[in-house]
C-alpha cells in the first residue's frame, strides 16, 4: 500500500461536523422531550449566513451575530438536518426564527459549564479548531445572570446578550 501525501486527515472540519451532529442531538431531544433539569443554551451565530431567517428589527440590531438564551420560554422548536427553528420571546415579541448549523459560532450550556466554539476563518488570535477549552465558556456572564435571576421571581424571557459579553 503506498501513501498517498497530498491526501491528509482534516481533524478541524471534522471536528466541526462533529460538534454540529451533538448540537443536532442535543436540540432534537429538547424539542421533543424538553429541557431537563436546569439545562439551558446560548447559542451564538453568525446574522450575516446567507440561510439564516430573522425579523428584520432584530438582523438591524445585531448586524454581525447574535446569542440567544433558550431556557424559561421558547416554543415551537423544530429540528432539521441543516439547522433549527424555534420561537423567542424578546420582551413581549415573539419572534420566529431560523438557524443552519453551519451559522453557529458558539453553544453553550452554562447549567454544566459545556461549552463548543466554533472557530472561522478570520479568527487570527487563536489558531486551534475545535472544541472550547472550559476558559472559553461565558463563566463570568452567566453567574451575573445567575445573581440577577436571585431577586426576580418571574421567569425571564430569552434575552439578548452581545457577543462580547462573551469575549475575555
Amino acid at each position: 500500500m503506498g501513501t498517498n501525501m497530498s491526501r491528509s486527515i482534516d481533524y478541524g472540519n471534522l471536528m466541526h461536523d462533529a460538534m454540529r451532529s451533538l448540537i443536532r442531538q442535543v436540540l432534537s431531544d429538547v424539542a421533543e422531550n424538553g429541557l431537563p433539569g436546569a439545562h439551558h443554551f446560548f447559542i451564538t451565530f453568525d446574522t450575516m449566513h446567507p440561510e439564516v431567517e430573522l425579523a428584520d428589527w432584530l438582523s438591524d440590531r445585531f448586524p454581525e451575530d447574535m446569542t440567544v438564551v433558550m431556557q424559561h420560554w421558547f416554543e415551537d422548536l423544530d429540528v432539521t438536518e441543516d439547522g433549527f427553528a424555534v420561537t423567542l420571546n424578546f420582551g413581549d415579541n415573539p419572534e420566529r426564527m431560523y438557524i443552519p448549523f453551519d451559522a453557529i459560532r458558539t453553544f453553550v450550556d452554562p447549567s454544566v459549564e459545556f461549552g463548543l466554539r466554533f472557530e472561522t476563518q478570520d479568527d487570527d488570535d487563536d489558531e486551534e479548531d475545535g472544541v472550547a477549552d472550559i476558559e472559553d465558556a461565558p463563566a463570568r456572564p452567566v453567574r451575573e445572570a445567575r445573581e440577577a435571576d436571585k431577586g426576580k421571581s418571574a421567569p425571564k424571557d430569552a434575552e439578548v446578550v452581545s457577543l462580547d459579553s462573551f469575549r475575555k
